[in-house]
């Protein structure tokens, strides 16, 4: 209980203080790839033209020099960011500034050439998706030698070393519930350090897909995969080399499974630590999150820092999420309503309950 109350005392300071260290950039909405779970329904000649990089700056440099956080990381997202011509030139601008920088990407053309173009323009972290074996990450990703291609990309960021702060993404379903182990070793003998896996909430293209969703008994045996994994290796220097870390992502409070499939207990950090500048201009928190609810305004209408510094009431004082299933619910005070990516249209009710699936104990 008490390691409880010293992290709501430690999220209300953070909250309170609000500094922003991890800002996305939705620098395009074209991709290469037809996503079963996409949430911003991409496509190769997607409606919204890629933002120029001078666009982007102009809204990135209203934030004070004097009040960067340090560190602080810009990630690049979409769509499918290397699709951009301008990628390396993007990264160049974000170093002479002085912040860290990295990528989201489905790995498809992430080749030898494409990985010492980025290396060399100063990019620092990597995330690569992958999301089962051949025939599952294949189906997810609605193209054949997608998983391949992932492989590739994932072999070439862990051969990289402690230089680039890299991990593989893995969104669990019905189709790769099953492969979970195999795709363990494999990550393991590629010499991924980090694993970090998420599940689905039925948003976008995924809201009717069924596939997609796992049985509260399904997801009850991800946590307990999640915690043995984690239990293989001791202590907290897990990515020392030695062993592949797991971790669950930030996407709802687990109850139980808090202290055993996570470094540190939930915290939402949307609209408190992190933000994002989407493709036309709107400025949200993480780029999942309901845009048209949830925008706080528009770098080509506002002040990007002003923005940061007045709005995001929503995500700052949550007790507006007291309502349906969350109401009474015993566990608010530590969940306060789940990740804000959960929360969509009317905002009558949260999509999910992580809290709620986990069967009790046998």
């Amino acid at each position: 209980m008490i390691g409880r109350l010293l992290h709501r005392a430690f999220r209300a300071n953070e909250t309170a203080v609000h500094e922003l260290n991890y800002l996305f950039w939705e620098c395009t909405t074209r991709c290469n790839l037809h996503c079963r779970h996409c949430g911003s329904d991409c496509f190769a000649a997607s409606r919204d033209v890629d933002m120029p990089l001078e666009d982007f700056l102009r809204a990135f440099d209203t934030i004070p020099a004097q009040e960067r956080a340090n560190p602080f990381t810009v990630v690049l997202t979409g769509g499918e960011p290397l699709l951009r011509p301008d990628i390396a030139e993007v990264g160049r601008a974000l170093r002479r500034r002085h912040v860290s920088w990295g990528i989201v990407s489905n790995g498809w053309f992430y080749d030898e050439a494409m990985h010492r173009k980025l290396m060399d323009a100063g990019m620092g972290t990597l995330t690569i998706s992958l999301d089962g074996l051949a025939e599952a990450h294949d189906w997810m990703r609605g193209r054949p030698g997608s998983f391949e291609r992932a492989e590739r990309a994932i072999a070439l960021a862990a051969a990289e070393g402690p230089r680039l702060h890299f991990d593989v993404v893995t969104c669990v379903n019905r189709r790769n519930f099953k492969e979970l182990d195999a795709l363990y070793g494999r990550l393991q003998a590629l010499g991924v350090p980090q694993w970090r896996i998420f599940t689905i909430i039925p948003i976008g293209r995924a809201a009717q897909d069924p596939d997609m969703h796992l049985t509260d008994a399904e997801f009850t045996a991800l946590m307990d995969f999640i915690a043995a994994k984690r239990a293989e290796i001791p202590g907290q220097a897990r990515n020392d080399g030695h062993g592949m870390t797991v971790t669950f992502s930030c996407e709802g409070y687990l109850g139980r499974y808090e202290n055993q499939v996570r470094d540190v207990p939930f915290f939402c950090h949307a609209g408190i630590n992190i933000a994002s500048v989407l493709i036309d201009g709107r400025i949200c928190a993480c780029p999942n999150i309901d845009r048209d609810v949830f925008s706080q305004g528009n770098i080509y209408e506002d002040n990007f820092w002003q923005v940061w510094q007045e709005r995001f009431q929503p995500f700052r004082d949550r007790r507006w999420t007291r309502k349906g299933r969350c109401a009474h619910c015993k566990a608010w005070r530590d969940c306060l309503g789940n990740g804000m990516h959960n929360w969509h249209g009317d905002c009558t009710e949260v999509l999910n309950c992580h809290f709620g699936k986990i069967l009790p104990v046998k």
